[in-house]
């Protein structure tokens, strides 16, 4: 196993905007992790997932039980460190190349 860094989102309470399920409805924030392998590829990933950050393509907010919140939009990240693909986290051969096809 090698090393890693984390970049960490903190998305705080706010209202939703035009085009979220409930246009100006207070929704729920959160901490949201992700872990990149620290090497070239993941520095690289890390850059590109900044930009899609940036540009408002990492989260969305969704609805669940009545409760607006943000959620991880359709960007693959992954949120552990092991486990594998099914629980997303590595080992994953391919996760950056698939990460890199989508960004």
């Amino acid at each position: 196993r090698g090393t890693a860094f984390q970049p960490l989102f903190k998305m705080s309470y706010s209202c939703s905007k035009v085009g979220d399920p409930h246009p100006g409805q207070p929704y729920k924030g959160g901490n949201f992790r992700a872990f990149l392998p620290d090497n070239p590829a993941g520095l690289k990933t890390a850059k590109l997932l900044k930009k899609a950050f940036e540009r408002g393509l990492t989260f969305q907010i969704k609805s669940c039980n009545g409760e607006e919140k943000v959620t991880w939009a359709f960007i693959p990240h992954k949120t552990s460190w092991d486990g594998g693909k099914a629980r997303n986290g590595y080992p994953d051969p391919h996760y950056l190349h698939e990460v890199g096809t989508v960004l």
